[in-house]
């Protein structure tokens, strides 16, 4: 509202990428939990860039009349092409007056100095944001969920981003096979020395259809308790500098497909335990954190 004088929402597209770990390059299959890239809102990728965004936009307003709105490049990895190609599904958004952000999901691994030198142009450009997936800090939990890259080297791409003067999003996710609540909390702590621009806490869910269902069919998996994942936020919330935004603090599984936690489609639940918690600690954001 402050910058932009209007409220500001997220038109999700789907640029028809894909990820390292899913073609071969890496590794096969995806992260463990992967279901669609995250890209549950799109459109579907057979479908130009110019055309989702118009879909979308309209979508939004229907709803919110005055809204602008970022176009958020949410599906796989966004950053993993050759940049002639990644111009010609950027540049469409150029064409819309109402789009005043643009924000790019993808994996620090994803990032060679081409495509850092176009991001660092968008960014004169527009109010860009680029999104990294860490999801841990961890290697150990990294093998285990497939995710293809170490910490080192998502340290690498979020470093040269930082450079290059880019806002840096990371997401997070609580509740990864074999973690228990110290290295949820390492996670946060390790990331605030950091500061990064903004934090994404995601839940894990369980998807029909991912790896991850199948772990979870045999009792190899079990999920976060609400109480357990509101202490563990909590306490994140603590050990992350307060200059640093945060942009979730917990994250939509497709309803359809979502086999647990099932509590987790209560977000206005979720949220106010979150709120409880912290009233009952005198618990806030920064309050543990140390440079």
């Amino acid at each position: 509202m402050h910058k932009f004088g209007e409220r500001v929402y997220k038109a999700p597209i789907n640029a028809g990428f894909t990820c390292p770990n899913i073609d071969g390059k890496k590794g096969i299959g995806g992260c463990v939990y992967c279901d669609g890239g995250s890209g549950y809102f799109t459109d579907s990728k057979l479908i130009p860039v110019r055309e989702q965004l118009r879909h979308q936009i309209d979508l939004i307003y229907s709803k919110y009349a005055n809204a602008k709105i970022n176009a958020y490049f949410q599906a796989y990895s966004n950053t993993y092409a050759e940049v002639d190609l990644l111009k010609e599904r950027f540049e469409p958004v150029f064409d819309f007056p109402e789009v005043v952000a643009v924000s790019i999901a993808t994996r620090a691994d994803c990032l060679n100095d081409d495509v850092l030198y176009y991001l660092s142009e968008l960014s004169s450009r527009t109010s860009l944001t680029v999104e990294l997936g860490l999801q841990t800090v961890h290697d150990i939990t990294a093998v285990k969920i497939n995710r293809g890259h170490t910490f080192s080297e998502f340290c690498e791409g979020y470093n040269s981003l930082k450079t290059y003067g880019i806002r840096t999003v990371v997401h997070i996710i609580d509740g990864l096979p074999g973690e228990g609540s110290d290295m949820m909390l390492k996670t946060a702590e390790v990331l605030g020395k950091m500061q990064p621009d903004g934090i994404k806490i995601h839940l894990l869910h369980v998807i029909r259809g991912t790896a991850l269902e199948h772990i979870y069919d045999m009792g190899g998996y079990i999920p976060l308790e609400k109480e357990e994942y509101v202490d563990i936020v909590v306490g994140q919330l603590e050990l992350l500098p307060q200059e640093t935004v945060i942009e979730r603090i917990t994250g939509d599984g497709d309803k359809r497909k979502l086999i647990a936690p099932l509590w987790s489609t209560d977000k206005i639940s979720v949220l106010g335990a979150i709120d409880k918690l912290q009233a009952q600690r005198e618990s806030y954001q920064g309050k543990r954190f140390i440079l």
